[in-house]
């Protein structure tokens, strides 16, 4: 199963998400915003980020540029989370350096099978 770098503000949606992502196997630790996110990517290494996009301090789209300029964490894969549906939102996200999109309500099949491609844990 896969170490999971959870980024999001958002408690309930936080809480969430780790539960169901921690009953499927996975090792969860999270993040409230994208400082935090840095240098938890930095510190712990995971094998996939979920990136909220609307962040405090620092939002999804810069902190997954600082991870991708940084030797050590460019190559970690992140999956965009954000609520924004529309077509150039999720342009922008890849455009920052996000190698998946997801929208909120976050669909758990299709978000586990991105993990799955993303991770090589099939």
């Amino acid at each position: 199963m896969a170490r999971i770098l959870l980024v999001e503000d958002n408690e309930t949606n936080r809480d969430m998400l780790q539960r169901r992502l921690s009953r499927k196997g996975h090792e969860v630790a999270v993040a409230v915003d994208g400082l935090e996110a840095i240098d938890a990517a930095r510190n712990t290494h995971p094998d996939i980020i979920l990136m909220d996009m609307n962040l405090p301090r620092l939002d999804g789209w810069e902190a997954t540029r600082q991870i991708r300029a940084t030797e050590a964490t460019r190559s970690i894969p992140i999956i965009a989370l954000t609520a924004n549906a529309l077509l150039e939102d999720r342009q922008k996200a890849m455009d920052a350096g996000c190698d998946g999109y997801e929208t909120k309500p976050v669909d758990m099949a299709r978000l586990l099978g991105q993990i799955e491609i993303l991770t090589g844990n099939t």
